[in-house]
Order: C-alpha cells, then structure tokens, then sequence
C-alpha cells in the first residue's frame, strides 16, 4: 500500500513528532526532533504547543532549554499512530 495514503488519515509532520518522541530515549529538546523529522523550528515549537495544550506533552524547563517528554495519554496516542503506520 502507498504510504502517501497516512496524509489522508494524519498530517505526516506531527505523527512523526509524536513516534519520534515516543521513541526517544528519555526527554528530547525541540531542536533536534525539529532536525529529526525535517521541520523548521519555528513549526515543531507551534505543533507542540498545540500539543500540549491537548495534554500530549510536557516541557520541562532545564536551564534555558526545554526538555520535551510525553505525557500517559501522548504515549498511548503515539503507540496507535505508529501502528496504523506500520500498517500501512
């Protein structure tokens, strides 16, 4: 099957921030998952906004930078979407 198809179901962009953060060893900062799933930063910050607004995730502030992590309902979240993904 086509993989194009996930951008009918999700938008590519914030499916890939969930899994990669799902995935991530420990918290992960918004500049590298920006670099890991090809977005400016500028975008990954205004999705994860909106995605903590939702209760996916937590910024935790460490010095000057904020160390970004799922909460319960983001990871479970997370686990559905990757497996639709690889479904597809």
């Amino acid at each position: 099957m086509d993989k194009k198809i996930l951008g009918v179901f999700f938008r590519e962009k914030p499916m890939q921030m969930l899994i990669n953060l799902k995935n991530a060893k420990g918290g992960i900062y918004a500049s590298s998952l920006a670099k890991s799933v090809d977005c400016t930063y500028s975008h990954v910050v205004k999705v994860l906004q909106m995605m903590e607004k939702a209760k996916l995730v937590n910024f935790e502030k460490q010095g000057r930078l904020k160390l970004l992590t799922l909460t319960k309902v983001g990871t479970e979240i997370a686990e559905h979407m990757e497996n639709v993904k690889n479904l597809l």
